[in-house]
C-alpha cells in the first residue's frame, strides 16, 4: 500500500534571490512538500508508525529562514534534510514558488521543484 505524507500550500515571506535587492525587499512564497512512507501499520493508531506532517512543516520554515541566492538551494536543503531526517520514508518531492518575480514583466510565479 502507497501512502504519502504532505503539506500543500504553505506560505512563507523570506529573502531568496540571486539579486541584493531581491535578498533585502523578499518576497511571497508557496511551497508544497511530500514524502512516501516505506509502510504504514494503523494498528495501534500511533504517529510514530508514520511522518508527522508538522515535522515536514518545520523542516520547511527552518529552511525558508536561511536566505539563499538560488530557490534551487532552498529546495535541495528541504530535500536532504527530508531525506536525512525522517525516518521510514522511500522518496520524497518538494516544489517551491516565488510569486511575482520581477523579471521585467508580468509572471504569476516561478517554479522549481526536486525529487529523490
Amino acid at each position: 500500500m502507497k501512502t504519502t505524507v504532505s503539506i500543500e500550500g504553505a506560505e512563507f515571506y523570506a529573502y531568496h534571490g540571486f539579486y541584493d535587492e531581491e535578498r533585502k525587499s523578499g518576497n511571497n512564497f508557496i511551497l508544497c512538500a511530500e514524502v512516501e512512507l516505506k509502510s504504514f501499520d494503523s494498528n495501534d493508531d500511533n504517529i510514530y508508525d508514520t511522518v508527522n506532517y508538522e515535522t515536514i512543516y518545520q523542516i520547511c520554515k527552518t529552511e525558508m529562514e536561511r536566505t539563499q541566492k538560488l530557490l534551487e538551494t532552498v529546495v535541495y536543503n528541504i530535500i536532504m534534510r527530508m531525506k536525512n531526517e525522517l525516518d521510514n520514508v522511500t522518496s520524497g518531492k518538494v516544489i517551491l514558488e516565488k510569486l511575482n518575480p520581477k523579471l521585467g514583466g508580468p509572471v504569476r510565479k516561478s517554479r522549481v521543484e526536486m525529487k529523490f
